[in-house]
């Protein structure tokens, strides 16, 4: 009989409940963000099929520097941004772990000592008013939350979900920071290549300089030819001051980026300019990308933390059931303090109703959607700028390849005049500076050349980076069209 009221009472309670907290309603609030398919983005023009292979996590080995490989190193060991990245991702963590143990029991112990004098005028009858008396207490209280509506299960899967994106945006950091060093170091590699043509046009202009002032005595040639040569001369000294210039900056930046001081920068030795194969384009490379870039799938989890976060909101419209208990002692002084009559005992429900709260609850819930609705369109500018940076390093690199392929004929032809400069100068027919003059033109050919193939080294370097540089999410958070749409 007993039971039977008692289960009576709690379904009575529970409706009562259901039937109070209908006051407060998520009704009419829901979100409009909807997520871009990859297959909705045509580029297939663009991104043609080219049978490729996507890039490995070592594909910065490909250079054959083993002093960029330590650079590397020293940058992934050191370097303030990333170490930020790896700080919020353990506060990420840190914070998982607290919404997790918001699912299970709370258990505490409580030790309190006063030391008291009672009024001989109050309420405190004798023998106790006008005395001293201690008063002791311990308590071990428990506490559990019923979790009928999922609130913890969705705000620790949310929590769940942080700790994915933040660990895929610290490798989209991580990326980021190799692929600068990559192009940075690729840059260093042309600077000095650059100004050993620079040493030999300017060997080539002062030894035109040196002829022209004896042609100038002699008088073969007039004083425009002679002041000419010596601005050319001054000019090529002044590429190779600029260019040893860029050199220190570019080995300071490339210290900064080790996270190490500028010293650093000055010792690397000069790099290796090897040939880097710029990677072909992977089948079905839009569906894939989304779960080979870091920021796309950081981009994904952020959907996803939100899509939990509104299920916990709209949680929030429903009771709250907390079961509590404790068990302790209680007593005036120490003597009595042990017995079983100075035992405390209490249990039972404690019920939270959102009855009215001025739309607090509404605009929780709206601020959520909102929320999910702006992940959900910057996962969207996030998917258009990746094709969009696919499809400009790979024309980028088409179009240098035409361009290389050009400058190697101008070389080509400009070697071609040089020679034959040279046989006319040693049948008689021409001078020595028509000679160096030909010269002149096979450097000038020759560092157009250089140019054109650092940039396209660095070209595949950004195209390796935009294939998600060997990264592969080992997780989905199938964060599809209807899931990203909930209400």
């Amino acid at each position: 009989m007993k039971s039977s009221l008692n289960t009576t009472l709690t379904a009575s309670l529970l409706t009562l409940c259901l039937s109070l907290s209908a006051c407060v309603s998520p009704s009419g609030i829901h979100g409009s963000g909807l997520m871009m398919s990859p297959a909705s983005l045509q580029s297939a023009q663009s991104l043609p099929t080219e049978g490729g292979r996507w890039p490995d996590t070592n594909w910065t080995d490909a250079f054959g520097d083993a002093q960029l490989k330590q650079l590397i190193a020293e940058a992934l060991a050191a370097n303030p941004s990333l170490a930020e990245a790896r700080a919020r991702l353990a506060a990420a963590q840190a914070f998982n772990e607290s919404t997790q143990a918001d699912r299970l029991p709370d258990v505490r112990a409580d030790y309190a000592w006063t030391r008291t004098r009672y009024t001989e005028n109050g309420l405190i009858p004798p023998p106790y008013s006008g005395s001293w008396q201690s008063d002791n207490r311990v308590v071990i209280g428990a506490s559990y939350t019923l979790d009928f509506w999922g609130k913890l299960k969705q705000a620790d899967l949310a929590a769940l979900s942080q700790v994915q994106a933040q660990t895929a945006e610290t490798e989209q950091v991580k990326l980021t920071l190799v692929t600068a060093i990559t192009r940075t170091y690729n840059q260093l590699a042309g600077l000095y290549a650059l100004r050993d043509l620079a040493q030999e046009e300017k060997q080539r202009r002062e030894e035109i300089e040196k002829l022209t002032h004896q042609r100038f005595s002699s008088g073969l040639d007039n004083a425009i030819e002679r002041e000419t040569s010596t601005s050319l001369s001054a000019d090529s000294r002044a590429d190779i001051v600029a260019l040893n210039a860029r050199i220190t900056a570019t080995q300071y930046k490339l210290a900064a980026l080790a996270g190490a001081g500028p010293d650093r920068g000055l010792q690397l030795a000069r790099p290796q300019q090897s040939a880097f194969s710029t990677p072909a384009i992977p089948d079905n490379l839009p569906a894939d990308l989304v779960s080979r870039r870091p920021d796309l799938v950081a981009a994904r989890w952020r959907i996803d933390s939100f899509g939990h976060e509104v299920e916990s909101t709209r949680a929030d419209f429903y009771p709250d059931i907390n079961l509590n208990a404790a068990l302790g002692l209680n007593a005036f002084g120490f003597s009595r303090f042990l017995e079983s009559s100075s035992r405390t005992v209490a249990a039972g429900p404690a019920i939270h109703l959102p009855i009215f709260d001025a739309g607090r609850l509404r605009a929780q819930l709206k601020l959520r959607y909102a929320e999910m609705d702006q992940a959900i369109a910057f996962y969207n500018q996030t998917l258009v700028s990746a094709l969009d940076e696919a499809a400009t390093d790979l024309n980028r690199i088409h179009t240098v390849s035409d361009q290389i392929a050009e400058a190697q004929t101008a070389a080509t032809a400009a070697r071609k005049a040089y020679a034959i400069t040279q046989g006319q100068f040693d049948a008689g027919l021409t001078t020595q500076i028509s000679v160096l003059r030909a010269d002149l033109l096979v450097l000038f050919a020759e560092r157009q050349l250089i140019n054109l193939q650092t940039d396209q080294r660095d070209d595949a370097i950004a195209l390796a980076a935009v294939l998600g540089g060997g990264f592969k999410s080992q997780a989905d958070p199938n964060a599809d069209l209807a899931s990203a749409n909930r209400e």
